[in-house]
């Protein structure tokens, strides 16, 4: 059973920065395509970023420049470095993980909260 666990979130000050973590039980974690989504109040749940098995990056339009998706194979974990942070980024943060053959997230955290005060 692959676990993946987050950390990290909190209550931050617009413009201040956050870094989530996530990780992961995984024993072939670096064959894991891994991501982080959001969900606001009253809103649909969106990705956030994406990081492939060879470092390749994507990232939602609202968060390009700000955030940073990242990966440590040997911990096993993902990083999601958070700057610049607006009160329309607050949400519960979601890790999110597949194998590279899958076509969709299999795996996901519990979620942590980060809010952001104006």
């Amino acid at each position: 059973q692959v676990q993946l666990l987050e950390s990290g979130g909190g209550l931050v000050q617009a413009e201040g920065s956050l870094r989530l973590s996530c990780t992961a039980s995984i024993h072939t974690f670096s064959i894991y395509y891994m991501g982080w989504f959001r969900r606001a109040p009253a809103k649909e749940r969106e990705l956030v970023a994406t990081i492939t098995t060879g470092g390749g990056t994507n990232y939602a339009d609202s968060v390009k420049g700000r955030f940073t998706i990242s990966r440590d194979n040997a911990k096993n974990t993902v990083y999601l470095q958070m700057n610049s942070l607006k009160p329309e980024d607050t949400a519960v943060y979601y890790c999110a993980g597949k194998m590279y053959t899958s076509a969709s997230y299999d795996y996901w955290g519990q979620g942590t909260q980060v809010t952001v005060s104006s």
